[in-house]
Parts: C-alpha cells; structure tokens; sequence
C-alpha cells in the first residue's frame, strides 16, 4: 500500500505529523508493505526572500504569535522533537526540487528528516543554496549532485509544480495531506491514534 504525504518543510504541523504517522506506522501490523513517498507543496509560493518567522506570524496574526509558537514548540517537544522559534522563513522550492532528487536516489525519508531537523531544531535557513547543499550531503547525497540541481532552475521544476497542482485537485488547501492508498485522506497533524485507524481502514480497503 502507498502512503502520500503532502507537506513543506516549513510546515510545524507537517513536523509534527510525520513523527506521529511514523510512530503509527511502527505499531502497524503490515508495516513493511507500506510505501512512504512524499510529495510537494508549498506554504508561499510566492514568498521572496528571508524574514524573522516570528515577524511574519507576528504580521499575520497579532501579538499572540509568540504564544502560537511557544504552544507548538511544547507538542513538538512531547514527540521528541527539537524546536526553535527565532528560525527565518523563505521560499521553499528549491528544497522541492532537491527532495525529487533526493527520491530518485532512495534517499527521500532521510532528506525530508534533515530539512525537517534543519529548519526546526537548528535553525538553520534552509532557503539558501549553501545550506540545502550541507543539508543533502547530511541526508546521504552526493553535494555535488545537489549543487547541479539547485545551479539549474530547470531541474524537477515540473514535477514540482505537478504535484502541487494534484494536491489541489484532490482537494487539499493545506499541509499535511495524507492519502493513504488512493483511497482515504487525512488532513493535519492528527494523534498516533488516528493515523493507526487510518491505515488499518485503508489496508481493509485495499485487501477487499
């Protein structure tokens, strides 16, 4: 059965439910016959340049952004996961770009785990060529081979820009949006629970 998950890198829900939907995954029963791939979209697609995060949410929803993100930071925490809040926020499709290249290696899971790890736990600015090029040699891949895809625009563009168009016609206005074989979909960063019914439901389903 094939997992897809929608998300971005930026995306603390989408951080957040990886880790859950893995733990789920690890308790479930045909777990081994399951295919994790995930898919692209972006938050901003428009965005240009870097600022604070916090100024941007700060932007957007007032002074209680601090607190937002002080709350995220403790669900982050409550999974094991590392999580500060003075990161920068940028453009992000040059790291899709690199994730497609990290899939045709076999290397997918891992480079998402270390933008995730970058973004979140480190914060580093994982909009610059320099940083997603330390990033996917962190994840297994050859540097020079990520330098070639983020010195040439062209490179997995289209399948960027494909995917995120399929996100919109199933319907998902947001991340994370997971579909679990063609059949059901779960949006945001749902508990270990839900993602365990989830992929017992779609199991059923596709045995019957």
């Amino acid at each position: 059965m094939q997992v897809e998950i929608w998300s971005d890198v930026v995306c603390p829900w989408c951080y957040l439910g990886k880790a859950r939907f893995e733990k789920a995954l690890a308790g479930f029963e045909h777990r081994d016959e399951v295919t994790v791939t995930y898919r692209s979209f972006e938050l901003d697609p428009g965005k240009t340049g870097t600022e604070p995060l916090l100024d941007m949410l700060t932007a957007k929803y007032g002074p209680q952004a601090a607190e937002m993100e002080q709350r995220v930071a403790g669900l982050a925490e409550a999974e094991g996961l590392g999580y500060r809040t003075d990161r920068e926020i940028g453009n992000t499709f040059d790291a899709h770009r690199v994730l497609h290249l990290a899939r045709e290696k076999g290397l997918e899971n891992e480079m998402v785990s270390a933008l995730f790890r970058a973004n979140f736990a480190e914060a580093r600015a994982v909009f610059t060529g320099e940083v997603l090029a330390e990033v996917a040699e962190e994840a297994g891949l050859p540097r020079a081979e990520a330098e070639a895809v983020l010195a040439d625009p062209s490179r997995y563009a289209d399948a960027v820009r494909a995917e995120e168009r399929e996100a919109s016609e199933l319907g998902a206005g947001g991340v994370p949006f997971f579909v679990l074989g063609r059949r059901f979909g779960v949006s945001g960063g749902q508990s270990v629970e839900v993602f365990a019914q989830a992929l017992e439901q779609a199991w059923e389903a596709s045995a019957g």
